[in-house]
């Protein structure tokens, strides 16, 4: 559970990170499920409703950058977001009841894993409150050289920036970043596997290359008290498809039909330029401005 200190620093900062979140037995389970979802990948040649691929990827030597929505793939992910360690900790800073939104695992694998550029997750999904938040479950170490979540603080009490380019088009990044937040306070989260990342749904995040030797794999889960209500539900997580399916995704706790409604700033994802892209990699491409490059940059540097 987490102490006084630590809701207050979630409160004060944006983001808190939570050791021993999972056993190793737990960790290990994930991790051999892993391990098979990747030896699936091999013989696909492009990325599908399970599998988003880096730009580099080939059927014979697959490069996953995120295995998608993996609470549909296999119950251990239900039981892992309501693991004591992981669901109890959220509680504390949402309240006794939660509702999932949207779940996957975030690749970025030794020597090529993609960036993700500078945003705030509320671009992509603002509900009638912002008490949302993205947990991440480390399944490796996460250190100064693996491309750690970086965040900046304090920013979950500020305006939500745009996330559009100068045509009106979503990029799903904030364009001109450098110049539009102070990136010399970003903090960087690094832990040990099991532990986890919490940050608010409006905290301005980001993550760079990973060049090292180590991978560095989260497990996301996107998550909101049970009366915040999306606004918009097309973009990313589970696109709930009904209102029961919506009543279903409750994770701990009872359902209500009386959203919370409160004056929370809100920007609408969209339009997409050329129709929707699949995704936060390949929307970000879009955008003018890379903050962090790219694997090919830097590969074409050398």
């Amino acid at each position: 559970m987490l102490s006084n200190n630590d809701v207050a620093a979630y409160h004060r900062d944006g983001f808190i990170h939570v050791e021993n979140a999972l056993t190793p037995a737990r960790l290990a389970e994930i991790n051999a499920w892993l391990d098979g979802c990747i030896a699936r990948a091999k013989g696909v040649a492009v990325s599908n409703e399970v599998y988003d691929f880096e730009d580099s990827h080939t059927p014979d030597a697959p490069r996953i950058r995120r295995v998608k929505d993996p609470v549909a793939r296999d119950r251990l992910f239900w039981d892992v977001i309501r693991d004591p360690g992981v669901i109890g900790p959220l509680q504390q800073l949402l309240g006794p009841n939660i509702r999932l939104f949207g779940s996957k695992l975030n690749m970025k694998s030794a020597g090529y894993g993609a960036p993700v550029e500078w945003h705030q997750d509320w671009a992509f999904y603002p509900h009638t409150n912002d008490d949302v938040l993205a947990a991440g479950i480390f399944l490796d170490d996460v250190d100064a050289e693996n491309g750690p979540l970086m965040v900046i603080p304090d920013t979950h009490k500020g305006p939500i920036l745009s996330h559009h380019n100068d045509e009106g088009f979503f990029v799903g990044g904030i364009e001109d970043a450098a110049h539009r937040c102070d990136l010399d306070k970003a903090v960087p989260i690094y832990g040990c596997a099991g532990s986890m990342s919490v940050h608010h749904v409006r905290a301005i995040h980001g993550s760079s290359l990973n060049l090292s030797g180590k991978p560095r794999r989260i497990l996301f889960y996107e998550i909101s008290a049970a009366d915040a209500w999306p606004l918009w539900s097309d973009v990313t997580g589970l696109k709930y498809r009904n209102f029961e399916h919506f009543r279903q995704m409750m994770i701990v706790g009872d359902v209500t039909i009386e959203p919370r409604m409160e004056a929370v700033p809100v920007r609408m994802p969209g339009p997409w330029k050329d129709g929707k892209v699949d995704g936060i990699f390949a929307v970000q491409t879009q955008g003018k401005q890379r903050h962090f490059g790219s694997y090919k940059d830097v590969a074409g540097a050398m």
